[in-house]
């Protein structure tokens, strides 16, 4: 299990140059993204950054959240329900309504199988392929306590206390090089 703080992210510019984001943990191959866990904010109306061969999945944390628009795609993007769009399609953030929403982010090559991401509390979540556990509070994972903001990378099983909410993502069939 690798337990990973805010001490560990890196801060990068977004690729359109209108934010930024968190970086949390990547894992590349051959040069390009294989997985990538990040966070960032939201605070107007306006273009996504693309990502050629990159699949994405994005949950709002903390604000009103948002609307995805682009080419046969409408996604509303609410508090704590995790939405799955294609890097490579033009999205406009829009309904913004001038608030800030911060939201968590998972990038994974076009190549792999989907992640599933949810949102759990107070659960067991079994072993099987990397699990990967963003805290939104303080909790513990496997009675070792996680702060806010905390990242844990396992293949183990999991179980998970306290009064807070965490993003579980599980990636299945990957290459061994993510082992944490």
């Amino acid at each position: 299990m690798q337990h990973l703080t805010p001490a560990d992210y890196t801060i990068q510019p977004w690729k359109n140059g209108k934010g930024r984001t968190v970086e949390m943990w990547r894992r590349d191959k051959n040069g390009q993204i294989l997985i990538r866990l990040s966070r960032a904010t939201v605070t107007e109306d306006g273009p996504f950054s693309i990502f050629p061969g990159i699949a994405r999945n994005l949950t709002v944390l903390s604000g009103p959240g948002f609307r995805l628009i682009g080419e046969g795609l409408n996604l509303r993007c609410d508090p704590l329900v995790p939405v799955a769009f294609p890097g490579d399609l033009p999205v406009m953030a829009s309904e913004t309504e001038g608030q800030q929403s911060d939201d968590f982010n998972v990038m994974t090559a076009a190549d792999l199988p989907r992640p599933q991401v949810r949102v759990v509390q107070n659960d067991a979540l079994a072993a099987g392929g990397l699990l990967a556990l963003y805290a939104l509070g303080p909790v513990t994972v496997n009675g070792r306590p996680v702060a806010r903001d905390g990242l844990i990378l396992t293949r183990n099983a999991a179980t998970l206390s306290g009064d807070w909410p965490m993003i579980a993502v599980r990636f299945s069939d990957v290459d061994a090089a993510t082992t944490p």
